[in-house]
């Protein structure tokens, strides 16, 4: 399949849109988790799935990890790797979302930290989550394929070098 030599210019800034993307979800995440870690803990909690021996060490780590994950989003920084364990982190919210929605469970989240309120709506509420965790997925992975972006410590430090031409243009199978 040929990508118009128009669109091939626009890949890395798209590839930095989509960075500082994901680095902003991971700060307005991370941020108020790691801030109120009670709160936190009470959302690992309710969704039921994490062992009770593991809720508070899960609680704390997760803000971290998303923090960590903004630090290096948004500098450009490993973005692949970055963008491997956003995309794991992902798969692992959208299930957790999805099994606490299928056992009927009416939860905070906590995605964006603890609100003391429960879904008014469970499936409104749990698609609107879905489908917002699916997009930050799709994000995700369009790093790791193209993790080649702008104003980024990778390309600075030649951590990650721009696509080939040819690389750029044709994309099919054996094109890789």
């Amino acid at each position: 399949m040929q990508i118009p030599t128009a669109l091939t210019a626009r890949l890395p800034w798209a590839a930095t849109a989509i960075r500082l993307g994901l680095g902003w979800v991971f700060v307005a995440a991370g941020w108020p988790k790691f801030t109120d870690p009670e709160g936190t803990v009470r959302s690992v909690r309710a969704f039921q799935l994490v062992p009770e021996t593991f809720v508070r060490p899960f609680a704390y780590a997760l803000p971290t990890l998303e923090l960590v994950l903004a630090a290096l989003l948004v500098l450009g920084l490993l973005t692949r790797l970055a963008a491997l364990v956003t995309a794991a982190l992902m798969v692992m919210f959208i299930v957790g979302i999805a099994t606490a929605w299928g056992r009927g469970l009416s939860i905070d989240c906590g995605c964006f930290g603890a609100t003391g309120t429960t879904v008014a709506d469970p499936v409104a509420g749990y698609v609107k989550d879905l489908l917002r965790d699916t997009a930050f997925l799709a994000g995700a992975l369009v790093l790791t394929w193209r993790p080649f972006s702008r104003l980024s410590l990778d390309a600075l430090l030649g951590l990650t070098h721009p696509p080939r031409a040819r690389e750029l243009v044709t994309i099919g199978a054996g094109d890789h």
